[in-house]
């Protein structure tokens, strides 16, 4: 069955089996039909598991909130200032999926298909997991319910919160039943096996490095189960690394595809025009109305050359214009922002960094499809959920935190997405031999090992892979990294005023000017310095001034949220988090 098929009939069946099921853990799911006249059949089953997908957000591209993507404003959560909030639902201490997946888990036996009983039943604890691993990463200990709770055990209503190892325990049990009862026939828009081990190993490797880099005990436990559950997916054979020969457009490619790309992406949200369920990424990417989003000047700078030296080693790099520092880079770079030669899919006709488009000059091409999707919920393009290159890269950084990795390891996993775009393999030795100063600075509580060198450049290799798919916030707070977030963001560098080409073709494309100008050129983008582009002492792009050094992040507490204050008053035995 298609996703968006699905989404119809979901919408429907919770309609009239959660009328009254929006607010609190003790209301009865079946507040209309009841198990005499439903949980019967495959399809059944089938049914009431499709409206879990809506558990997954509706689109991952928008995570401009870390340190990878700026917008014209902060959030409340870079600036610092967050508060505890009132309510449940404006907190994310809401308990409805759970409710609903523990409901189906008590009353799918009565269906009389053995198949489909073990399938779906897998189906449910793959998304009590999904519910559960972001619960933690939020919020640390949680109250751990597998049953539905009855309106008058005020015992279970009035549960305390439950270690984040047991939770986290109980969540690597469900993906156990979930592989070993999931069907194994890979489908891109439906939760298997394979999702399940997917699902596993990043759960796996957040807890493992959580421990680790938090002071906690049992990191080890974690990161094997991570890497193993990894290796078994790898080993499957049900998925390789996306690729045509083509290095220069393979990567762009396999984001840019309005179907997802089965052989890479294990499971994907989908997106039709024809039952209007799409998203914003090329409105997003090209307008001024919505964030101007761009990528900062220290991630672009993480990008290796294509020869694999670091472009950080290169004598004033800092001060390299933008033609000179994007040309000869790891291929991913110019097929993920706007580079000279950049033209849209469909067309010929290059254009250069459009600055009423993005706040850094750096503008954002990654799911870019077709001008024919720029209008508002108009792109079409598949967005992955779990894709391989992540197990690859969870596989490496497990083993490599465990300090295990072997060059064979890193054969397997990180340089096969190297070799997508044809840049030169990672190598162990060199990598710890010397580790980058670049990079030392950005990820300062990493300490000293002798695995720093390849720590780092799985991070590298995982922020510039992975980049625009929502993970970058959970890395930091896993890695203890949330001092990054109060590192200076910066865009593009530039001397002063003056005339600029950014495509490299002879053609001036920006003017920065003082004063005023009388007789503007069509095509060309002026800049008022000072109101218009904002230039820090260095020359570099401040993308948000006057709020820009006003990030901070509290070591104490800002690694887990607060929970609300009236779920506080209403269950005695929880308790705030530290610091708040």
């Amino acid at each position: 069955m298609k996703y968006y098929i699905s989404v119809i009939t979901v919408f429907l069946l919770t309609v009239l089996l959660l009328t009254a099921c929006q607010d609190s853990l003790n209301t009865d799911p079946l507040a209309e039909v009841t198990t005499d006249n439903f949980f019967q059949t495959a399809s059944d089953l089938e049914l009431y598991t499709n409206s879990f997908y809506l558990m997954f957000p509706e689109a991952s591209i928008y995570n401009g909130d870390a340190d990878n993507i700026m917008e014209t404003s902060l959030s409340a959560r870079i600036r610092g200032d967050r508060v505890v909030p009132t309510d449940a639902g404006s907190a994310g201490w809401t308990w409805d999926d759970l409710r609903k997946i523990n409901y189906f888990l008590a009353h799918y036996q009565k269906a009389n298909d053995d198949a489909a009983k073990r399938h779906y039943s897998g189906v449910a604890r793959f998304f009590r997991a999904y519910f559960y691993f972001n619960k933690v990463k939020r919020f640390g200990d949680v109250p751990w319910y597998s049953e539905p709770v009855d309106p008058d055990d005020e015992q279970a209503l009035q549960k305390a919160r439950d270690p984040r190892g047991m939770v986290v325990d109980s969540v690597l049990n469900d993906l156990d039943y979930a592989v070993n009862n999931m069907s194994e026939t890979p489908r891109v828009y439906q939760a298997t096996k394979w999702t399940a081990l997917a699902l596993r190993s990043r759960v796996g490797l957040f807890e493992g490095t959580f421990r680790k880099y938090h002071g906690l005990d049992g990191a080890e436990k974690y990161l094997n189960i991570a890497w193993q559950a990894a290796g078994e997916l790898m080993e499957s054979g049900n998925y390789v690394v996306y690729s045509t020969g083509e290095p220069d457009s393979d990567y762009r490619d396999l984001f840019a595809s309005h179907d997802a790309v089965a052989d890479e992406i294990i499971l994907a949200r989908q997106f039709n025009s024809a039952e209007q369920i799409d998203h914003n990424v090329n409105y997003y990417t090209i307008t001024s109305s919505y964030g101007r989003p761009g990528m900062p000047k220290d991630l672009v700078n993480s990008y290796l050359m294509n020869d694999g030296s670091r472009f950080t080693d290169k004598d004033g790099y800092r001060q390299k214009q933008f033609t000179e520092e994007v040309q000869n880079r790891d291929p991913r770079l110019k097929q993920t922002i706007r580079t000279p030669g950049y033209h849209r899919m469909g067309e010929t006709q290059t254009i250069p960094p459009n600055f009423g488009a993005t706040v850094t000059g750096y503008q954002i091409t990654k799911f870019v499809t077709e001008p024919e999707y720029d209008s508002y919920d108009a792109s079409i393009a598949d967005l992955p959920l779990f894709r391989y290159a992540e197990v690859l890269l969870n596989y490496a950084e497990a083993r490599a935190e465990l300090g295990i990795l072997t060059q064979a390891d890193l054969d397997r996993s990180v340089n096969l997405l190297r070799d997508r775009v044809a840049m030169p393999d990672l190598s162990l030795g060199q990598a710890n031999a010397s580790p980058d100063p670049f990079l030392e600075k950005q990820y300062q509580s990493i300490g000293q090992s002798p695995n720093k060198g390849i720590i780092l450049e799985i991070r590298r290799e995982r922020r510039i892979e992975l980049f625009m798919e929502n993970f970058r916030w959970d890395d930091l707070m896993r890695w203890k990294e949330g001092q990054k977030l109060t590192q200076p963001f910066r865009g593009m560098y530039f001397p002063g005023t003056g005339e600029y080409d950014l495509e490299d073709d002879g053609d001036m494309d920006l003017v920065i000017y003082s004063g005023s100008i009388d007789n503007k050129q069509e095509g060309i983008v002026y800049l008022r310095l000072g109101e218009d582009v904002v230039l820090d002492d260095r020359g570099l792009v401040i993308p948000q001034p006057g709020s820009n050094e006003q990030r901070t992040f509290d070591e104490s507490k800002d690694y887990l949220y607060p929970l609300p204050r009236t779920e506080l008053l209403l269950n005695s035995s929880l308790d705030q988090n530290p610091g708040w």
